[in-house]
């Protein structure tokens, strides 16, 4: 594929906004694990589109680059709880029946970083939240390297951060970069992806405040346009823009997903 078809144009106009540039219950009171708030009812699809993490939990600016988009359409869980690390530094919704596992930090994160991995019911990866993170220099390549790009999904939230040169205000996002198909991955991110909607990498990561280190919560921290002989999973893979459109605006995997991601709660 040298670009993007008319017909790819035309179905991700029919249900989301095309832009250029970046732009996402049962309780336990043993000392040192982690806290769980179940939070019942049902709730509509990008409940959590302030940010907020609900009654139990504890928890901008504009861009060119940003699209003015919303929460995904489709249909998230019905019960959710909170998950809230034993030091109390972080804390987001997910599904009742997900899974939030604490692991072992990367080596290299800023002391008392924090690695939560998050599975559905089935114990089907879906993303992990990382503190700590050091500074990074953005992976470069050739102009001729870069590839195109498109932000399917955007949605602003509100979270610590430090600005700059190449940054914006954190937004949870879905995008897909084109190599021999469309890959796609969720996170959020207040980096720039890219100059004239072309990229090597898109980073899933924000720029923290001074001496907090940086974060990321996604399904992978860096998506790129993968080789035919790589594995791509965690991150997704399309045969067409319609198919990406379709599962950020009609599946419930990343309606539930959004709203996790947009509970996110970090101590400053």
């Amino acid at each position: 594929m040298t670009g993007i078809t008319a017909s790819g144009r035309r179905g991700i106009a029919a249900v989301v906004l095309l832009t250029a540039g970046l732009m996402t219950g049962c309780g336990s009171d043993s000392k040192g694990g982690p806290a769980w708030t179940a939070e019942p009812g049902t709730s509509p699809a990008g409940g959590a589109a302030s940010g907020s993490a609900g009654p139990s939990g504890t928890a901008s600016g504009s861009a060119p680059e940003t699209p003015a988009a919303s929460a995904t359409a489709g249909a998230t869980a019905a019960a959710w709880k909170v998950y809230t690390d034993p030091a109390k530094t972080v804390s987001f919704e997910l599904p009742q029946d997900w899974i939030a596992q604490s692991v072992e930090p990367d080596k290299g994160t800023l002391p008392g970083a924090v690695k939560i991995e998050v599975k559905d019911a089935e114990g089907t990866y879906l993303a992990t939240l990382q503190t700590g993170l050091p500074n990074t220099t953005a992976a470069s390549c050739a102009a001729s390297a870069r590839k195109a790009y498109v932000v399917v999904s955007s949605v602003p939230v509100e979270l610590p951060h430090s600005g700059g040169e190449g940054t914006i205000d954190p937004h949870v996002v879905f995008r897909v970069i084109q190599g021999y198909r469309y890959f796609g991955s969720y996170g959020i991110t207040n980096l720039v992806g890219g100059a004239d909607s072309k990229a090597c990498q898109l980073q899933n990561v924000v720029q923290g405040l001074p001496g907090k280190g940086n974060y990321s919560f996604s399904d992978v921290r860096s998506l790129k346009a993968f080789a035919p002989d790589e594995k791509v999973a965690p991150a997704k893979a399309f045969d067409t823009l319609d198919q990406a459109a379709g599962y950020v605006n009609k599946g419930s995997e990343f309606a539930n997903v959004q709203r996790m991601l947009m509970s996110l709660e970090i101590k400053n």
